[in-house]
């Protein structure tokens, strides 16, 4: 109680005046399963995926929907303010039961000497993405995935790996539709006479992109990109993502990549034809 002469009480210089009711934000590690509001959008959801080398994580709402977020200030945890930062690496984790093509797991097995049999994909990023999902098993099964750099060229590749037998190729094509270029080369490969130990398999999408299910990324559905711009710029344009450069385009390549975890993180019209490809390339005599 101040006394007659102190009528204001205490000095209020003597506090921080300036605090905030809630409290300063403190640095807190975004764990997964922790549920934070975004104070700018007053979203609200669980950590479900953070992403290191973007600086972002993703919040899934009591809804099922997802929305992308860089880490650092403006969430509030339990009504406090805190700068939201990479969680701290585990240490050694559970082997797991199941490879993320969903096949039993096959712990402390050698990879099989590769088989002269190969499957040929379009590009790097399809073969980067056949290898996190499928991996496992074709290492255990020796099969070399490469990438072409495109299918204009398909038929020389053949010419020179001379397919046979015990030299089987599976092909995986990006937009194998009816009346597409894709479709045509397709269609003169399996008439020629290597034809018969070549499969040609393909899924509808533009680009392997889209074979990744846009809801484990954040937004609802791929982007429609007029064809007078490139499709993978103009996806990244219209997801406001970084597009000046291709490193841009291979940094968001990384991110998409990132949210794959396994087999069901992807669009089944790609996952009918790897499982295809493997099972032409591992038959018995190939």
């Amino acid at each position: 109680m101040p006394s007659p002469a102190d009528r204001y009480g205490s000095d209020v210089l003597a506090t921080d005046w300036r605090a905030p009711k809630n409290g300063r934000a403190t640095e807190t590690p975004a764990d997964l399963g922790q549920v934070v509001e975004e104070v700018t959008t007053d979203w609200c959801g669980e950590i479900v995926a953070v992403d290191r080398d973007l600086g972002t994580l993703t919040l899934e709402d009591r809804r099922g929907k997802r929305r992308t977020f860089p880490l650092g200030p403006g969430f509030l945890l339990e009504g406090r303010p805190v700068v939201l930062v990479p969680p701290a690496r585990a240490g050694g984790p559970a082997k797991p039961t199941r490879t993320a093509s969903g096949s039993v797991a096959v712990h402390g097995a050698k990879a099989r000497v590769a088989r002269a049999s190969r499957i040929f994909v379009e590009g790097r990023h399809d073969a980067e993405l056949v290898e996190k999902v499928w991996g496992d098993d074709l290492r255990i099964e020796g099969v070399v995935v490469e990438f072409l750099g495109g299918v204009d060229d398909l038929a020389d590749h053949l010419r020179d790996f001379k397919p046979g037998p015990q030299r089987r190729v599976g092909v995986l094509v990006d937009h194998l539709v009816r009346g597409s270029k894709e479709s045509r080369i397709a269609a003169n490969i399996a008439k020629s006479e290597v034809g018969k130990h070549v499969l040609i398999v393909g899924h509808p999408f533009i680009d392997v992109w889209q074979a990744v299910k846009p809801q484990r990324l954040g937004f609802e559905r791929w982007p429609d990109v007029p064809r007078s711009i490139d499709w993978k710029t103009g996806t990244c344009q219209q997801l406001g993502w970084p597009h000046r450069n291709q490193t841009d385009i291979a940094m968001a390549w990384k991110h998409i990549l990132g949210g794959v975890r396994g087999f069901e993180d992807l669009d089944p019209a790609l996952l009918g034809r790897v499982e295809e490809l493997i099972d032409f390339v591992t038959a018995p005599g190939s």
